[in-house]
């Protein structure tokens, strides 16, 4: 059942620990924006009591397969098959018969799922069992980063955009145009507002409404200019600040701080993805070439 708890949270039988692990991790949907519980899960044998969430549920099976008990009926998730369990609805879950199961899960506020649709009400899915792999890859994909490094504007940049496709490809909901008007303008305004902001950037939705949008307008004006969603353009212009303070002999955790990413291994993992080289490979490569 959801604790809310972030942390490992090792099940015990009969006065043993046993393999079956949750791990919780919080993000928040932009600097001082609203929370978003990820879970990872391994379990062997665990089985859910009935139990309900506020939230939209919307997990996918990286492993094994369950059995849930929902709506009067059984799903049976298997590996890559997306589950989404409407708010306020009991549901059970547990193994299924060939043993245990994994998988990822999120819990949305139904808002999150009513960006780029017309309409404000709570979004409905005929079917809580989904085939679309393409979209259980990327669900997939982010969960496992976010998880590893919750970054507000990453978060942001990420989950609405998800959640906008998840329902758009299987709600009743209908989809809002996509045609933005001076999609080029706004992306510059908020490209500029992001460099200015290095180190604390503001959230989406702030931005969004200082220039009179939906979070979901803005990003898509975002991607269609720049190629790429916020958090990216913002990682790769952090890593370009990064460069010229290693070049001059500050330390890789020294620089992460400076330019806004979490940790040293936020700041490494990014470098690597532009450039190609770990921070510390390039401070040493440049400081020789200058010997």
């Amino acid at each position: 059942m959801k604790t809310g708890l972030p942390g490992v949270e090792p099940l015990q039988e009969r006065g043993r620990e046993v393999s079956e692990q949750a791990l919780w991790t919080r993000a928040r949907l932009g600097r001082d924006g609203p929370p978003l519980d990820l879970l990872t899960a391994r379990f062997d044998r665990h089985v859910y009591a009935p139990h309900a969430h506020d939230e939209f549920t919307i997990g996918v099976c990286v492993g094994g397969s369950e059995i849930i008990d929902y709506r009067g009926g059984h799903i049976r998730p298997g590996l890559g098959s997306i589950v989404v369990l409407a708010p306020g609805e009991m549901h059970t879950g547990g193994p299924g018969e060939s043993g245990g199961y994994a998988y990822r899960a999120l819990y949305a506020e139904p808002s999150l799922l009513t960006d780029g649709t017309l309409g404000t009400g709570t979004p409905h899915f005929h079917e809580p069992l989904l085939d679309d792999p393409q979209l259980s890859n990327a669900l997939r994909l982010t969960h496992a980063e976010l998880a590893a490094c919750p970054d507000p504007l990453e978060a942001e940049s990420r989950i609405p955009w998800l959640m906008t496709a998840l329902t758009r490809r299987h709600s009743t909901a209908r989809a809002t145009t996509d045609t933005v008007a001076g999609a080029d303008h706004i992306a510059r305004a908020v490209r500029d507002r992001l460099a200015d902001e290095l180190t604390a950037p503001p959230s989406l939705a702030s931005l969004a409404t200082d220039l009179g949008l939906s979070r979901y307008q803005l990003l898509r004006a975002f991607r269609t200019t720049m190629g790429i969603p916020p958090y990216a353009w913002l990682a790769q212009h952090r890593v370009t600040r990064a460069r010229g303070l290693l070049e001059t002999g500050l330390r890789p955790a020294e620089v992460a701080g400076l330019v806004g990413f979490a940790d040293q291994a936020h700041l490494t993992r990014w470098f690597r993805r532009v450039l190609g080289v770990t921070p510390a490979a390039y401070r040493n490569s440049v400081q020789d070439s200058g010997r």
